[in-house]
């Protein structure tokens, strides 16, 4: 049966008015249609920082933030190795560094920088890596997003990558100097360091303390990315600006969580990686019999100064350094930083 052209017309304009009826209705079916789950994760990783940009953004990050807050590392170290006996040990980090700084000089202040500056590039760059592909496996497939509990996982894996890759032999290298420097002076530099922990142990002696170091980095990385990422999404759904000041706060929010969640390990991982090396097992033993109990939480405060501060510059250098290269990386002017 042939209709004529302005039947035709006239039968669809009906449609369309009915249609138009109920306009929320159709739109949300349209929406079901449009935003299923293979899209919404496809238009996810559309959205999600680079490989390379999060390499490079993230090693950036962390050398602005490890030597920035160096001299609290410092003091903290400082505090959690064996003090000698009948001297008190002062618990304000920045009463440590002006005394550092007064008998023994600045370049006291920043022995063993070097190998944690060094160790942090590649502990971030990898941290950030990690944790930015990470978040596209652990997605949730109907809404593109991580809850709480996916997001503290993406970053425990991201932390084990980091510790086994980076972490753990820089961390060696720095506290053994650090150590050194109030005992033996054994070692001349980070280098003649790694070199003779190398000769006379091998690269066993370079991963001395590598489950304490693991333990730490795995639960630490969790609460740092974890929580910051949280407070992100959070205020995402708020419409609050991601602005220098948001992110710092963020960041310095995420320290406190941090150090309050992990102290035992740091302390454990210190003890471990001092210049005479023990086991994890020792470790753990000797802070018992020095301290009691209370001993895994020895430096809290110092870290607390520490990590409220890094935290705040680590996340913000790394969203400005996104901004700065993601326009740099080819097919990337729509993506954000994630």
């Amino acid at each position: 049966m042939i209709f004529p052209v302005d039947r035709i017309t006239f039968h669809h304009n009906i449609i369309v008015i009915l249609i138009s009826l109920d306009t929320n209705g159709f739109r949300r079916q349209c929406k079901l249609a449009h935003n299923s789950p293979k899209r919404i994760i496809d238009d996810y990783k559309d959205k999600s920082t680079p490989a390379i940009v999060s390499l490079a953004a993230g090693g950036i990050a962390g050398g602005v933030e490890g030597f920035l807050s160096y001299p609290l590392e410092f003091a903290k170290t400082r505090v959690q190795l064996r003090a000698e006996k009948g001297v008190p040990t002062p618990r304000n980090p920045f009463l440590v560094v002006t005394q550092v700084y007064q008998n023994e000089g600045i370049k006291a202040l920043y022995k063993g920088c070097g190998a944690l500056v060094f160790g942090s590039v590649g502990k971030d760059a990898v941290r950030f890596l990690f944790f930015d592909q990470i978040k596209l496996s652990f997605a949730d497939p109907e809404t593109g997003t991580l809850s709480p509990l996916r997001n503290l996982l993406a970053g425990m894996t991201a932390g084990v990558v980091a510790s086994i890759t980076a972490v753990t032999p820089t961390e060696r290298i720095k506290t053994a100097l650090i150590d050194d420097a109030r005992n033996e002076k054994r070692f001349r530099s980070g280098f003649h360091a790694t070199a003779t922990i190398w000769k006379e142990h091998g690269i066993l002696g370079l991963y001395r303390g590598f489950a304490g170091t693991t333990l730490k980095q795995a639960s630490a990385t969790a609460f740092r990315m974890g929580t910051y990422n949280i407070l992100k999404d959070f205020e995402k759904t708020k419409n609050i600006e991601q602005n220098t000041a948001v992110n710092f706060a963020n960041g310095s929010v995420a320290g406190v969580v941090t150090t309050l969640s992990t102290q035992p390990f740091d302390v454990i991982k210190t003890r471990s990686q001092s210049a005479r090396g023990t086991s994890t097992a020792e470790a753990v033993k000797s802070v018992l019999l020095d301290y009691g109990i209370k001993g895994f939480w020895k430096g809290t405060t110092m870290r607390l100064g520490r990590t409220v501060f890094s935290g705040g510059i680590l996340f913000t250098s790394y969203e400005a350094a996104v901004k700065l290269i993601l326009p740099l990386y080819p097919g990337t002017k729509q993506a954000e930083v994630s």
